[in-house]
């Protein structure tokens, strides 16, 4: 399912226009990206948790040359299934 996908999908559920149906995952998708940045941890109960962790400065090899190259630090977010999720999905 692709995002366009999941917009028809609440279209559907929920009777809103896919307009609305969009603006409202875009919303999500933005309260959860703010939420990581303030708080750094963002829990939808039973669903999953997003956590943004700071990744520290590591080497790394180029897989087609071998040579080794500098990732830098940074942020990376996340997600952990709650347990409503994992038994939908067992």
């Amino acid at each position: 399912m692709n995002k366009t996908d999941l917009v028809s999908y609440i279209a559907e559920e929920t009777g809103l226009t896919k307009v609305d149906s969009a603006k409202a995952l875009e919303a999500m998708m933005s309260g959860v990206i703010k939420g990581l940045k303030k708080e750094k941890k963002v829990t939808l109960t039973g669903f999953c948790t997003f956590t943004a962790v700071k990744k520290a400065a590591k080497e790394g090899r180029n897989p087609r040359t071998g040579e080794t190259v500098k990732i830098p630090a940074r942020v990376a977010a996340t997600i952990k299934a709650g347990s409503k999720l994992k038994e939908a999905l067992n």
